[in-house]
C-alpha cells in the first residue's frame, strides 16, 4: 500500500445540506440588484442548469464547470455575485477536525496523499479553502474534475489521481469516499481498495443504485490509519 486518496465534499468536510435556489439566489442578486422577480427567475435557470451538467455527470461521467453552468442557463459572468456564491458555500467547506490527525498518521506511514473530487469549482476555490483550514501542505497531490475530461467514477478520474500522486498500480492505492456509487464502484472498477464514510444525504438526481461493497466502512476519519496498517501487513 503507497498512496490514500481522499474525496473532497463529505469526506474530508462534514456532510452539510445545502439550499442550491439560495446560493444561486445569491449570485443573480448582483445581476439584477433591482428586480427582485428577474434574479429568483434567474436562480432558479442556473439551478436547472446545474442539475442538468450533475445529470449528465451521472449518466455518461462529463466533467463541467461553473462557467459552462451558467453558459447554460443564459446568466453572465459576475464577480461580486460569484463571490457572494462562495460566501454563502463557506458554512460547508470547513475541513473536519479529523483530517491533520488522520493525514499525518498516514504521512508518518510513508504514504503518498491525494485528494479526487467531482466538482465545477475551480481548482483555486478549494485549494484556498484547504489553505485557510491548514491542511493544503499535507497532500502530496489534489486532483479536480474541473480541470478533467471525466468525473467520477469514470475510470481515467481515478487514473489520473494515481498518477498525480506517483502511484502506477492501483493496487497500491485506497480511495476513501462518502458515495457508493462516484467513489467505491470507481475506485473499486480501476483495483483500488476502497472506504466509504457512509454519513452524506445524497442528492436523489445524484443517486445511483450499485451492487458493490465497500472494503471497509468507517464512523470517523481517525479509523483510517488501523484500517490501512492491516492491509499493509
Amino acid at each position: 500500500m503507497r498512496a490514500v486518496i481522499f474525496d473532497w465534499g463529505g469526506t474530508l468536510t462534514p456532510w452539510y445540506p445545502v439550499d442550491y435556489v439560495a446560493a444561486w439566489r445569491s449570485y443573480a442578486d448582483h445581476l439584477h440588484p433591482e428586480d427582485a422577480a428577474q434574479a429568483a427567475r434567474v436562480a432558479q435557470a442556473i439551478v436547472a442548469a446545474e442539475e442538468r451538467h450533475w445529470t449528465v455527470a451521472r449518466d455518461h461521467h462529463k466533467a463541467f464547470t461553473l462557467a459552462q453552468v451558467l453558459d447554460a442557463a443564459g446568466a453572465p459572468h459576475h464577480d461580486d455575485g460569484m463571490a457572494a456564491y462562495r460566501t454563502f458555500w463557506d458554512p460547508s467547506t470547513y475541513t473536519d477536525p479529523d483530517v491533520a490527525p488522520t493525514v499525518s498518521a498516514l504521512r508518518e506511514k510513508g504514504l503518498r496523499l491525494g485528494v479526487l473530487s467531482s466538482t465545477p469549482w475551480p481548482r483555486e476555490w478549494h485549494e484556498e479553502v484547504l489553505r485557510r483550514d491548514g491542511v493544503l501542505h499535507m497532500f502530496d497531490a489534489l486532483v479536480w474534475s474541473s480541470d478533467l475530461m471525466y468525473t467520477k467514477p469514470h475510470a481515467e478520474a481515478f487514473l489520473a489521481a494515481m498518477r498525480a500522486v506517483g502511484v502506477d498500480d492501483p493496487a497500491d492505492c485506497v480511495y476513501v469516499g462518502d458515495r457508493l456509487y462516484d467513489d467505491i464502484s470507481g475506485a473499486k472498477s480501476v483495483g483500488m481498495r476502497a472506504v466509504l464514510v457512509p454519513h452524506s444525504d445524497i442528492p436523489e438526481y445524484q443517486r445511483v443504485p450499485v451492487d458493490v461493497e465497500p472494503d471497509a466502512v468507517i464512523q470517523r476519519l481517525t479509523d483510517l490509519p488501523d484500517v490501512v496498517e492491516r492491509w499493509r501487513n
